[in-house]
């Protein structure tokens, strides 16, 4: 796997320029060296030098990832691994060489983290798909990017690229240890990707595009599915079908040393004015969205019925709810109305863009939430009571209704 130190490799500085002008819009967060981008950029240029020089030779090793714990849905914690900065610029370049090569190989319904992919697009595949067929599995990976194997990680990367110097750098970054919160290294053991490479997604799809996405192609060809990374809904058109496939799934998944999370997957049925069949299961939920019988009005003949269609999910008006309850910026009464706009309308745009695109009945009623902080915040404020502060607000948007991203588009 490795390479003679002193090699040329086809690695350009104007390759290393441009991942790190790519890389410094993302996190801040810094690695295991402490090194901040204010840091790096005292020296900018002489830095990137370096990346270029030991890439360009083969000499470049990475440090060890940084482990931080961030909050799950469940209330449970998921571990990401937090490359330095230098290792996510050197990342950035040889995913970007890998992704010009071999995104064209990946199925058209792999949709996460590609070019000219969105997850809209994933969203409204699986609805179109929702209404031609019946049965849905709704398909988790146990804990998938900590159990990637990375034999065949790499034996996936050599079949499709056959330079050796791309696949000695996705073996370093695959066994770059992790520090954890004591100090103490941890040994990655053979296998995972961390969650928070900048590599990592384009391994996952790689990954996943040959232990799954061509297996279900070639063997279960009637079976349309939506794979947004890990994220992976299959299509089925009787419940015996749909058995069958998850059983076979499993056996695929042990197979290439994955297993599907079982708390979290489930067979679905896409009820609607058309099917008139039961089953315990009718609703999932995927990427935000919650899929499920719905009332709706046609719009020929203004008849009420029922469709399986997509909506923002609970869980996604949860988190919002609680985003805005929890901002800080309502404890500081001395700023003005304007501050708070600025401050929320890029994140209500945000929840607007992506979530509105289907039913918004939901949406403008979690965000309804803004206007009950809101009176809160000007109660405090101006210490009135809560009827003066209706009137108050009433006042204020009747003078500026541009003044929230909600008001202008006419949410409340």
């Amino acid at each position: 796997m490795e390479i003679q130190i002193g090699k040329t490799i086809p690695i350009e500085l104007e390759w290393v320029k441009k991942a790190y002008r790519k890389v410094r819009q993302g996190g801040k967060a810094s690695g295991v060296d402490g090194q901040s981008w204010a840091d790096f950029e005292k020296e900018a240029e002489k830095n990137l030098y370096v990346i270029w020089n030991r890439l360009s030779s083969g000499s470049y090793h990475p440090q060890p990832l940084r482990e931080v714990e961030i909050p799950k849905k469940d209330g449970k914690k998921r571990k990401l691994g937090i490359p330095t900065l230098r290792d996510r610029i050197a990342q950035e370049v040889v995913r970007e060489y890998m992704e010009e090569r071999i995104d064209k190989l990946f199925h058209a319904n792999s949709y996460g983290y590609r070019p000219m992919k969105s997850a809209h697009q994933a969203i409204e595949e699986v609805r179109q798909n929702c209404y031609k067929q019946d049965w849905v599995i709704d398909m988790d990976i146990k804990s998938f990017f900590d159990e990637i194997d990375h034999e065949l990680m790499l034996k996936a990367v050599s079949h499709v690229l056959e330079e050796k110097w791309i696949a000695m750098y996705v073996k370093r970054w695959l066994e770059m240890p992790v520090r954890e919160n004591d100090g103490r290294l941890r040994d990655k053991q053979g296998k995972g990707t961390p969650q928070g490479g900048v590599i990592s997604p384009l391994l996952a799809n790689l990954y996943l595009h040959f232990t799954l996405d061509k297996w279900i192609t070639k063997h279960y060809p009637k079976v349309s599915f939506v794979r947004y990374a890990d994220d992976i809904i299959l299509h089925c058109d009787s419940k015996a079908e749909a058995e069958e496939v998850l059983e076979a799934v499993r056996g695929r998944l042990a197979e290439v040393k994955l297993q599907i999370k079982e708390e979290k997957t489930a067979i679905v049925y896409c009820k609607d004015y058309r099917r008139k069949g039961t089953h315990e299961k009718v609703k999932f939920d995927f990427l935000g969205f919650s899929y499920q019988p719905r009332g709706r009005k046609s719009k020929t003949e203004g008849k009420l019925f029922t469709a399986f269609t997509a909506e923002i999910s609970q869980g996604s008006q949860k988190k919002i709810r609680e985003e805005i309850k929890e901002d800080g910026i309502w404890k500081n009464t001395r700023l003005d109305m304007d501050s708070i706009a600025g401050h929320f309308n890029p994140k209500i745009r945000g929840w607007v863009n992506y979530y509105g695109k289907y039913s918004q009945r939901n949406l403008r009623l979690t965000i309804m939430k803004v206007e009950l902080r809101l009176l809160k915040w000007i109660s405090s404020k101006y210490k009135i009571g809560y009827r003066k502060s209706v009137a108050k607000l009433r006042v204020i948007k009747t003078a500026n209704p541009k003044l929230f991203y909600h008001w202008e588009i006419g949410y409340c």
